[in-house]
């Protein structure tokens, strides 16, 4: 019997939108490709959910102090991040595929050589030749050598990687100063005046949380390296070894020490440079990062789909950042109500990146290989994995919130405002999912283009929508337009390759 991925693939197809339902019995199937999937995803979403977990424990550390510092820290974690992620989402996605695409070029140049080499062994041998050639890429230990100049294995070069450390490492500086000497400013665009209670605690936490920015950037930026290999167990390690020191860290410096919010904010530093440190170690193992010439590093297309990217981030996070600012006005007990479902909402949802990175990371190298049998499996099966995490988050939220929430606040306004926001945390996390792992299809077929102005133009429709409902429903408005803003962008991210356009165009030519 035909292999039905071939047979699709010899009778073209004018939408791509049976790839939902495309071999859909295999859904749940351990088989070769499942096995690849889960291998990096599962690591990339625990690695994905540990940072928002932490967040949510420094949640209910700050909670204790009151109602005011938890709304204050809420609004300096979304300039926070509104900031990061206008940096982040860029270079880590761009790393990631790029990281990939290269990383299979150099296998199959690799493949190449082997095959020469068996060749010239057949020819030698032919001929009377006997003499034994070493075996391609053999490798002494290196620990072995450590501290001498010969015999060391050779690390392969990418230009990607020295690209993304580069270009990290000066965003962060350039994220940390801005942020510091900006700070009073931003918090008043943010609604946080002058004579605002939350404006100290805020402005302290924002300060002293800017410093560790070098660190977030060059961190995510080598996650994105180690996601291009398709090794998500050596970020996750580190995560959590990161993790771990904040939380620890934590009630001492907060309750021990008495340093408030501080505490908090400098525990969450000295975590985030941990896990750089054991990130960098691990990365110069495997390879080069000293590129050979300032020619070598492959800063033209890093940066030109980084500012694409960067387009689509900052339409991205300003949806959500608004919400967060249309919170805030509406006092700190909203805010505060606010500040727990978002974390609550985030946290979950970003469990779906890690099949949005399993995504990612083989579509780049099938891409890149012109495999498209391997593409329409792979896209074919995050997707609909999609589909049934979100369902299962569904379920565990709406059961979990609504008993669980007093471990964030005993603050009884804000515990009848997380209620009303429970249907909408609990009900998008379906949506939720499936526009998170198209933003990992469509950055492995490395349709940045596309990415950008789609979610630009979702914004343009949002953000209306979000002002609107907000200043006539209060707390319940923002979460409609939140709902409103994830639908929309699943059907743009949908589109593309439901009409087989653009990278999805081998979809309509027979093979």
């Amino acid at each position: 019997m035909e292999d039905p991925t071939v047979q699709i693939l010899n009778e073209p197809k004018r939408a791509g939108i049976f790839l939902f339902v495309f071999n859909i019995r295999n859904a749940l199937k351990l088989d070769e490709l499942g096995l690849e999937i889960m291998r990096i995803a599962v690591p990339a979403a625990l690695a994905l959910a540990a940072d928002p977990f932490a967040s949510i424990v420094d949640t209910a550390f700050i909670g204790r102090l009151g109602s005011v510092e938890i709304a204050a820290v809420g609004v300096s974690i979304a300039i926070f991040n509104q900031v990061s992620k206008v940096c982040i989402y860029p270079l880590v996605s761009v790393t990631t595929s790029f990281v990939a695409e290269e990383d299979a070029i150099i296998a199959n140049q690799i493949e190449e050589e082997k095959e020469k080499i068996k060749d010239l062994e057949n020819s030698s041998s032919s001929h009377g030749c006997t003499q034994q050639m070493p075996p391609l890429g053999s490798k002494k230990k290196w620990w072995g050598n450590m501290f001498r100049t010969t015999d060391k294995p050779k690390r392969k070069y990418i230009p990607s990687v020295s690209s993304a450390l580069l270009v990290g490492g000066f965003l962060g500086l350039i994220q940390a100063i801005t942020l510091i000497f900006s700070a009073k400013f931003v918090l008043s665009l943010m609604g946080v005046k002058s004579g605002s209670p939350m404006l100290p605690p805020a402005l302290k936490y924002l300060t002293l949380r800017s410093i560790g920015a070098p660190a977030v950037l060059l961190s995510l930026a080598m996650q994105g390296v180690f996601r291009g290999f398709k090794d998500t167990k050596t970020p996750l390690y580190a995560t959590v070894i990161g993790d771990v020191t904040n939380i620890i860290l934590d009630p001492i410096l907060m309750f021990v020490f008495h340093l408030g919010v501080g505490g908090a904010a400098i525990a969450h530093v000295i975590s985030q440079y941990l896990i750089t440190l054991i990130l960098l170690c691990r990365l110069v193992q495997q390879v080069d990062i000293m590129p050979p010439s300032i020619k070598a590093l492959s800063f033209r297309r890093f940066l030109s789909c980084g500012f694409l990217l960067l387009a689509r981030v900052i339409a991205v996070t300003s949806c959500v950042t608004l919400a967060a600012s249309l919170a805030a006005h509406h006092g700190p007990v909203v805010m505060a109500a606010f500040q727990i479902c978002l974390q609550l909402w985030l946290a979950t949802s970003l469990l779906a990146d890690g099949l949005a990175v399993a995504g990612q990371a083989i579509l780049a190298g099938a891409f890149a290989r012109k495999d498209h049998k391997k593409v329409l499996e792979t896209t074919a099966r995050v997707l609909q994995l999609s589909i049934v995490l979100g369902m299962c988050l569904t379920v565990l939220l709406g059961v979990g919130t609504e008993f669980g929430s007093v471990i964030f606040t005993k603050d009884k306004d804000v515990l009848r405002v997380i209620h009303k926001g429970i249907p909408f945390v609990a009900g998008m996390q379906t949506i939720n999912s499936l526009a998170f792992v198209f933003d990992g299809i469509n950055f492995g077929a490395s349709d940045y283009r596309y990415c950008a102005y789609s979610m630009v133009l979702v914004a343009m429709g949002s953000i209306p929508s979000l002002i609107f409902l907000s200043s006539n429903r209060g707390f319940i408005g923002i979460w409609i337009g939140l709902a409103i803003y994830m639908v929309l962008r699943t059907i743009a991210s949908t589109w593309r390759m439901g009409a087989a356009r653009g990278p999805w165009i081998f979809l309509r030519i027979k093979k």
